[in-house]
């Protein structure tokens, strides 16, 4: 007998695995029925589509069960962060549809994590270490060989106490001295041997100044910060799994004697969103940036937020993606086309049509009457019949695509060869009668008669032909430029393609890079022609081309010339090119 599942089960089954833990600590009434999240980017650089996924976790859950989700930048490495950074991570987040409750800095709690380390020092758990850096990383052992003590592993509180201070006077080099916990040199978790927990960086930093130059790690701000914010829910990334042991004894070290059994800060880890054909590396992509090959952060080639903003993709269109891909224990490597698809779909929904013809070539109607004009109606979303129609004019010459036209063409070719029928979308049927030609061959104009009983509204306009093209007036368009842009590497894996080719040439990233980046990732359009009804759009105004794709309006448009973006075609054509 088939099993019955009820509506509530079904409703559980659907839940993902951190949603499922969050609902039972509710029903346990740990952290006092609380539920507080935090999203804590380093402002070292912009968001890419990989911190997508960890912001619909961190904000999707705190919304979705009435709780708190702070937005905290991890600031502990002031040679790296800059103001632009922090605008340009707030500016995503709320464009991809959420806003924190409360802003706070790792380096708020600066005095504190100070404070907890002289009390580490004092109760014998912290020592200063004056070894380099390349002889701790030795002692340190391997995953299969244990860890030998530092020399100054033991010595005395005072000594310790005194240089931790001097460390944060100017007067220690960076490098000279560390900070480490004393746990266990022998663990099999390597976290666990000593690690570093405060370093000299002598910058200045941009919210603390000068008052500091003893900085403590990722790893010891990390799980206090959480501590002494409030965090119930710590959702980390898998890489982070073999510090959570670290995370949790840190947790009850600070915790002072009190009993956090049930209200402690608890951390929990899923898989990252990885793409083929996309490199996600911060340093990789300041390398891109720095370097010229791409132009700027927000380049629509990029994988940052903003590229995908800039390129045309809609804040919902990630999110459903991100839903569709979904939150497990275990890395994937997700396919682009995906993405792409998500995208289609959203943008199905939301983008105005409008007719466009990037490869033009001239169209004249020989038997209609020069100098008349027509209005004709075009609706705005077919999906959506209340946004209306906006007018377009027709008149005996039109820009039509040179893909559409074929003089000698095969038997299943449906568009304009001579001697046959076509419809010209919301306006009439046309039979081709012939074409004229350059001096080298190429195809200046095309000719055609149309028939007046056809156009669409009247009762001739049920007479099927078997072609549908698209056009613009010559005397009511606006010639624009047109970016059609594309995957950015022709790897599918550029991140192991970049460690090949790397260690077969023996050259840095750079070079590397430039020996993958796709050629045709930009192509530029010049003198293509749009409807005028697009003129003045405003930047990010999402459209579909008829019979192309999905495009949007680029920033760098003017009254005088408007610019568009490609974001996507109508199908899948990089599947079927690289199969």
């Amino acid at each position: 007998m088939a099993e019955i599942k009820t509506e509530e089960q079904a409703e559980k089954k659907s839940l993902n695995f951190i949603e499922q833990i969050v609902e039972k600590d509710l029903a346990e009434g740990k952290n006092g029925g609380r539920i507080q999240t935090r999203f804590p980017p380093e402002p070292n650089g912009y968001l890419h589509i990989g911190h997508a996924k960890a912001i619909c976790m961190d904000f999707g859950i705190a919304a979705k069960y009435g709780g708190v989700c702070n937005l905290r930048f991890d600031d502990t490495n002031p040679t790296k962060e800059d103001m632009e950074y922090i605008d340009a991570i707030k500016e995503d987040i709320q464009w991809l549809g959420f806003q924190w409750a409360n802003v706070y800095n790792a380096s708020d709690y600066f005095q504190q994590l100070w404070d907890f380390a002289i009390n580490l020092i004092k109760e014998g758990k912290a020592y200063i270490d004056e070894q380099t850096s390349e002889q701790i990383a030795q002692q340190k052992g391997t995953p299969t060989q244990p860890g030998t003590e530092s020399p100054y592993r033991n010595r005395p509180v005072e000594e310790s106490l005194e240089l931790f201070q001097r460390m944060n006077t100017g007067e220690i080099p960076e490098g000279a001295m560390v900070l480490r916990a004393k746990i266990d040199m022998v663990s099999p978790n390597m976290h666990f041997r000593d690690p570093i927990i405060y370093r000299v960086v002598n910058h200045p930093h941009p919210h603390t100044g000068t008052k500091w130059k003893a900085y403590p790690m990722y790893d010891f701000a990390h799980g206090q910060s959480d501590y002494f914010e409030g965090v119930t829910h710590s959702l980390c990334t898998l890489e982070f799994v073999p510090h959570r042991p670290l995370y949790d004894l840190f947790v009850d070290w600070v915790k002072e004697g009190k009993d956090l059994d049930d209200n402690r800060p608890h951390q929990y880890e899923f898989n990252k969103l990885n793409l083929n054909y996309v490199l996600l590396s911060k340093r990789n992509l300041l390398i891109l940036v720095k370097e010229g090959l791409v132009n700027g952060w927000d380049d629509p080639r990029m994988p940052t937020l903003c590229g995908f903003r800039r390129r045309g993709y809609s804040p919902e269109s990630i999110r459903k993606f991100v839903d569709k891909i979904g939150y497990t224990t275990y890395d994937a490597l997700n396919d682009f086309a995906l993405l792409e698809s998500a995208v289609r779909e959203d943008l199905n929904d939301r983008a105005t049509r409008v007719s466009a013809v990037l490869h033009p070539v001239k169209l004249v109607i020989t038997n209609y009457p020069e100098g008349q004009v027509e209005t004709m109606e075009a609706i705005n979303n077919p999906e959506h019949p209340e946004e209306g129609t906006h007018q377009v004019e027709f008149t005996r010459e039109l820009w039509i695509e040179q893909d559409d036209f074929m003089e000698d063409a095969p038997k299943k070719y449906f568009r304009m060869t001579p001697g046959q029928e076509v419809r010209l979308k919301n306006a009439y049927i046309v039979k081709c009668t012939g074409c004229k030609k350059d001096d080298q061959g190429n195809v200046t104009e095309v000719y055609a008669e149309y028939d007046p009983e056809t156009r669409s509204g009247l009762p001739g306009a049920n007479r099927k032909v078997k072609g549908t093209i698209h056009w613009v007036s010559t005397h009511d368009c606006l010639e624009c430029e047109v970016r059609l842009y594309d995957r950015l590497w022709k790897e599918e894996n550029p991140r192991d393609a970049l460690e090949a080719i790397k260690e077969a040439k023996q050259c840095d990233s750079l070079t590397a890079m430039k020996e993958m980046i796709n050629p045709d990732s930009l192509n530029v359009l010049q003198h293509c022609y749009v409807e005028k009804f697009t003129a003045g759009m405003k930047p990010l105004t999402y459209l579909q081309f008829q019979r192309i794709g999905y495009f949007n309006v680029d920033k760098d448009s003017t009254p005088e010339k408007m610019v568009f973006n490609r974001t996507v075609g109508l199908k899948d054509t990089w599947g079927k090119i690289n199969k």
